[in-house]
């Protein structure tokens, strides 16, 4: 019996890997706390990240484990598909997510079984768009600055944040100045992905319970399309009025101190020099 079946057991090793190839419940739970905020599986690039639809048909199963498990470390290494990666993302970096090499598996298992699917679960429809107003522009302009709360209790952007409008003494020096977000980032369809989901390690957990409804939305990318527009020229003046602006400051400042403490003790050994000169 074991002679008939031996020409047959190197066709069953190699169909194993295949078994392991499955979504379960457990891989299900951890795409969609990791990768659902950035991935889809089918529906295009409409998210942060690229739609993972047939990716292990792209890229070698063991390259995209480390990816996963070190995504700083393979971008930073020179790689050539990292790099890619990279730019078709408008240069958004993939944060860490803390998963095992087991669960890094689990994940591929996953996206390969979900990729033979006609539709997976992990679909997305392609974003429709709306026209973005000048009515919502200034809606987004007060939400930017604060003037108007967020629906869902979230800091307003100026906390960490500035750009070409927020005035001489900017907003927040947390994050980066947002003047050029809009082209930079990939305009509304990529922001759009982003402000549903923000992929930043620090905006993430802000965001996490707060998210941003829908108009909001698109009133802050109305906003920044705005400040994009009007940015020539004026991000290089507006720093350059703030280092003049606190320089005169400063010299003021210590102008007035020299006058309140004229009279301040200032030596002992000339004092007594010129006394004794008398």
């Amino acid at each position: 019996m074991l002679r008939k079946l031996l020409p047959f057991l190197p066709a069953i090793f190699l169909a194993a890997p295949a078994v392991a190839q499955e979504s379960t419940p457990e891989a299900e739970i951890l795409f969609r706390s990791k990768c659902a905020a950035c991935h889809i599986i089918g529906g295009g690039a409409t998210m942060t990240g690229p739609d993972l639809k047939g990716a292990l048909d792209r890229q070698d199963r063991e390259w995209l484990k480390q990816f996963i498990l070190d995504p700083e470390g393979v971008l930073s290494s020179g790689d050539a598909y990292a790099a890619e990666l990279l730019q078709a993302a408008n240069g958004v970096r993939m944060p860490p997510q803390g998963v095992t090499p087991a669960e890094a598996d689990q994940l591929l298992d996953l996206i390969a079984a979900e990729s033979k699917l006609e539709r997976s679960q992990f679909y997305k429809e392609p974003l429709i768009l709306v026209p973005l107003t000048p009515l919502m522009a200034e809606a987004g302009r007060e939400l930017f600055l604060g003037e108007a709360r967020l629906e869902n209790g979230g800091p307003s952007c100026l906390g960490c944040h500035s750009t070409v409008q927020t005035g001489l003494f900017g907003g927040g020096r947390l994050g980066p100045d947002l003047t050029e977000a809009y082209s930079r980032l990939g305009k509304q369809a990529a922001l759009v992905s982003w402000l549903q989901a923000p992929p930043s390690a620090v905006m993430a957990p802000v965001f996490k319970d707060h998210p941003l409804t829908e108009s909001e939305i698109n009133n802050l990318i109305a906003y920044l399309r705005d400040t994009d527009n009007e940015s020539t020229g004026r991000t290089a003046a507006a720093s350059f009025g703030f280092v003049v602006t606190g320089s005169l400051f400063g010299v003021a400042v210590l102008f007035l101190l020299n006058l309140v403490w004229r009279n301040r003790f200032r030596a002992v050994r000339k004092p007594l020099l010129e006394s004794s000169k008398r």
